[in-house]
C-alpha cells in the first residue's frame, strides 16, 4: 500500500465524518455518535488541529486520528496539560494493516514536538499495547473518584514525565456528549440498521473494569 499521512484540511470534514460513521457503526452501540463527536470536536476550544491527521491510500481517505487537550492534576495541585486522542478511525476495508499504528506514530511524533510529554486514553488494550500504551495503574494515573480503569492507558512521550506521583486523569467535556444533538446529526445522514454485535459487550466488560494494587 501507498499510504500517505498528512493534516487535515477543511476538504477532508465531510469525508472524515462519513469515515468513523463507517468505522464505527454497531461497534461500541447501536449505531454509534462518533461521526458527530468529529463534528462538534473541531470548534471546541480542546481540540488540537495541529494534531488532526488522515491517512489516504492511493489517494483514497481511510483513516483518521484527532486529539483534545486533557489534563493530569497531582496531589499537589499542579496541573500538567496533555493530549488525548479519539476517535481514531481506520475504513474497514483497510482495517488490521497497520494504518492506526501509522497514524498513531505520526501523532506522537508530533505531540511531543509540540511539547506534550504524555497521552492518555480510555480504549481497549489490546488494540494499544503494542504501540507503546501501559496500564493506568504503572503509572499512578486515575480518575475522579480514585479508581484506576482497566481501559484508561498511559504513554509517556518523555519517559519520566510523570515521575511516580500519583495523578488525577480528566478529559475534554467535550466528550460529554448531548444525545439529542447527536441524533438529530445522524438523521442527516442515510439511513442505516442499528443493531447488536458481540463487540459492544466487549466494550461493556472493559468500560466496568477497574485495576487493583497488589496487595503486599
Amino acid at each position: 500500500m501507498n499510504v500517505e499521512i498528512r493534516l487535515e484540511a477543511s476538504a477532508d470534514y465531510e469525508a472524515v465524518e462519513n469515515l468513523n460513521r463507517d468505522a464505527f457503526w454497531n461497534v461500541f452501540q447501536p449505531g454509534c455518535n462518533e461521526h458527530y463527536l468529529v463534528h462538534v470536536m473541531r470548534t471546541h476550544e480542546d481540540f488540537v488541529p495541529e494534531l488532526a491527521l488522515v491517512a489516504e491510500v492511493d489517494g483514497k481517505l481511510v483513516g483518521n486520528i484527532m486529539y483534545t487537550m486533557s489534563t493530569l492534576k497531582n496531589d499537589a495541585g499542579e496541573e500538567k496539560k496533555i493530549v488525548t486522542f479519539g476517535p481514531l478511525a481506520v475504513h474497514p476495508g483497510y482495517q488490521r494493516r497497520g494504518i492506526g499504528k501509522m497514524l498513531m506514530q505520526e501523532s506522537f511524533e508530533r505531540a511531543k514536538a509540540l511539547g506534550y510529554e504524555a497521552v492518555v486514553i480510555m480504549g481497549n488494550p489490546e488494540n494499544y499495547v503494542g504501540s507503546g500504551f501501559r496500564a493506568c495503574l504503572d503509572f499512578k494515573v486515575c480518575i475522579a473518584d480514585g479508581s484506576f480503569p482497566m481501559a484508561l492507558l498511559v504513554l509517556e512521550l518523555t519517559e519520566g514525565s510523570l515521575g511516580g506521583q500519583r495523578w488525577v486523569y480528566s478529559e475534554s467535556p467535550l466528550f460529554q456528549i448531548d444525545a439529542e444533538a447527536a441524533e438529530q446529526f445522524e438523521k442527516t445522514f442515510p439511513a442505516r440498521e442499528r443493531g447488536y454485535a458481540p463487540s459492544q459487550e466487549l466494550f461493556a466488560i472493559y468500560s466496568r473494569a477497574f485495576l487493583h494494587p497488589a496487595k503486599s
